[in-house]
């Protein structure tokens, strides 16, 4: 038996008034995820426990069958395992996002949280900057993947609260800044990086093609070195991850399993989304398990770009689910879940911590699903609402999930 998530980070929302009171999910073209929906069962599931912020980190952790009351201590100390980076007892590690940051009336604002979706090979020579001019031997700079890297604050403070940069998307940064002990520090370090930021060659080229400039950092998502415990050791079981998002591949790397990289595998919407479900159906010959994650609707929700969040999800239904389906026959009895991890709604570019729709689909069972395809209301209308964690046993238990 194989066992396969395939997860639209982002992809569910909430009703609009331009889709006729629709959702993208609703207003999307997904015949393969329709018919999992009808051939299989179909419920919500609360990925994001109460109490705890709706980031991707929380909910991945869900979906993975990691209960985050158990073992979450941060978004950055797993984009650390991704990169490679060992972390210390006492180390602290932060999510460093490039961003573009606007002067409007006498105040600053957060006017990208990416940069403009800066590119990988000029971020990677502004962090090189960073590390050479502010790193050493109390913080050190990694680079990442386009506007996404690493802060490690040696023997750092970890009793902060931060804002996420796309949380405040067009909106002021007051009041939004670091807070508790060793803020100032960190707002010390984040002025220190806008200063060399300023005049860089990158940013300067940025803004004679017209791009913006990653004029900023902005710190966040900050933890230290969770425990965890691996597939092998919960379920016995061998495994693949397939992302371009740190984040994700981190979760796999304390959850044991290989991280398998996609040519033309972005994180945006430019994502090679049939290229991860073709290296998926690969996977599967040897492994017993694969995740596949596709961040392009969270993008186009934090964006809030309506046409390109209903084509990020037709593309991944086409492309993702298509083609893993098209692949049955060589893939043999196989189990699927295919779920967000939070909804992102286009019209408040942010994640909420409502339940999102879930398929589970057993090859070797056809249900008679009451489900009239797949959407949050569906969802509602046909299925139980269960912990988020619960997901990968119901997937693996071998239990019949109709």
């Amino acid at each position: 038996m194989k066992y396969i998530i395939l997860l639209g980070d982002g992809m569910s929302d909430e009703p609009i008034g331009e889709l006729g009171g629709k959702t993208p999910l609703e207003a999307a073209n997904t015949p393969n995820m329709d018919r999992l929906s009808q051939t299989g069962k179909i419920g919500l599931a609360a990925t994001v426990p109460e109490g705890y912020p709706p980031g991707s980190d929380v909910a991945n952790l869900s979906v993975f069958g990691y209960n985050p009351a158990e073992c979450y201590s941060g978004r950055s100390p797993l984009e650390a395992a991704s990169m490679g980076v060992e972390l210390g007892p006492d180390d602290v590690a932060f999510r460093l996002n490039f961003v573009w940051l606007e002067a409007h009336h006498g105040k600053l604002y957060m006017g990208d949280f990416s940069a403009g979706h800066i590119s990988t090979d000029e971020s990677t020579l502004l962090i090189q900057t960073l590390q050479d001019e502010l790193g050493g031997d109390e913080f050190n700079f990694y680079p990442g993947v386009s506007y996404r890297h690493l802060l490690v604050w040696k023997n750092g403070k970890d009793q902060l609260t931060f804002t996420p940069p796309h949380d405040i998307s067009t909106h002021s940064i007051e009041g939004h800044l670091p807070q508790g002990d060793g803020a100032e520090v960190l707002l010390d370090l984040t002025n220190s990086a806008q200063m060399l930021l300023t005049n860089h060659p990158v940013n300067n080229q940025r803004v004679a093609e017209q791009k913006l400039p990653a004029n900023s950092v902005w710190i966040w998502g900050h933890g230290r070195k969770p425990v965890m415990e691996t597939y092998q050791q919960r379920y016995g079981l061998t495994g693949a991850v397939i992302s371009a998002v740190d984040l994700i591949r981190g979760i796999g790397v304390n959850a044991g399993l290989d991280i398998i990289d996609v040519p033309g595998a972005t994180g945006y919407l430019d994502t090679n989304y049939r290229g991860k479900g073709e290296y998926a159906v690969a996977a599967l010959k040897e492994a017993d398990f694969v995740y596949v994650h596709v961040e392009a609707p969270d993008e186009a929700g934090h964006g809030g770009l309506l046409k390109e969040k209903i084509a990020a999800i037709e593309s991944f239904d086409r492309d993702v689910v298509g083609t893993v389906l098209d692949n049955l026959a060589e893939i043999g009895d196989c189990r699927i879940l295919v779920t967000p991890d939070h909804p992102t709604p286009v019209e408040k570019r942010t994640h909420t911590s409502d339940p999102v729709p879930y398929i589970l689909y057993d090859s070797r069972q056809t249900a008679d699903s009451p489900a009239l395809g797949y959407s949050e209301a569906e969802a509602k209308r046909c299925g139980e609402l269960v912990p988020g964690h619960q997901l990968l046993s119901m997937l693996t238990d071998h239990r019949d999930v109709n």
